[in-house]
Order: structure tokens, then sequence, then C-alpha cells
């Protein structure tokens, strides 16, 4: 058993989990920077619990922010999610080639069975 801990990683896992956090990089993807009064707009939440969710996504490493003045924007970070999409496509590869093996042993499974069968 491999016994891999990246903190980072984890945070940046933990942090997408949330569909609202999630909805907030699509956002800031379209649309950057944005206000952090305007990135809560379109949220059916109070702007403390937006807060509480930019300050995960900026702990993660995936947002900036930014004061000018009085207003805060916020904008993706760039290339925060390289790391999440190296470990992801790492897990592709291997996932794909034993899926892949299982496929063809279920196949021969099935063509064995129906030779049996006739």
């Amino acid at each position: 058993m491999v016994n891999y801990c990246d903190g980072h990683l984890d945070r940046v896992f933990a942090a997408l989990s949330d569909p609202t956090r999630r909805a907030v990089l699509s956002r800031l993807a379209r649309t950057r920077p944005l206000s952090v009064t305007a990135l809560a707009e379109p949220f059916d939440l109070k702007l403390h619990t937006v807060m509480k969710h930019l300050d995960v996504l900026a702990d993660a490493g995936l947002i900036r922010r930014a004061k000018t003045g009085r207003t805060v924007h916020v904008e993706i970070a760039d290339g925060s999610l390289q790391p999440a999409a190296q470990w992801l496509q790492r897990q592709e590869r291997f996932w794909s080639a034993s899926l892949d093996r299982l496929a063809v042993y279920a196949e021969a499974r099935e063509r064995k069975a129906q030779d049996k069968d006739r």
C-alpha cells in the first residue's frame, strides 16, 4: 500500500468537492477579476458564507484576492489546478490500462461461455 500524502493536493480536492466553490471557480474563469460582492450576487448565500468559501479556495491556492480601496477583487490563481490535473492524468493512465485489460478478460470469458452453450 502506497502511503502518499500531499497536503496541498488534499486541500485542492477538498476545495473542489463543494459545488458552490466549483461554481465560484467557473464564474471566475468566465469573468475575472470580480469583486467579492459581484461574485456573491448569483448565490443565495449570505456574504459571510461566500467569504468562508473564498477562504477555502484561497487556502488551497486556487484564487488570489487583491484589495483596491475598499473593494476586494478575486481571480483564479494561474496554474493553480495544474498539480491536480497532473495527478488525475497519472490516475487516468493507470485506470485506463487496467480497465482495458478487464474488458479483454470479460470479453474472452463471454466468448468462452457462449462457445460452451453451443
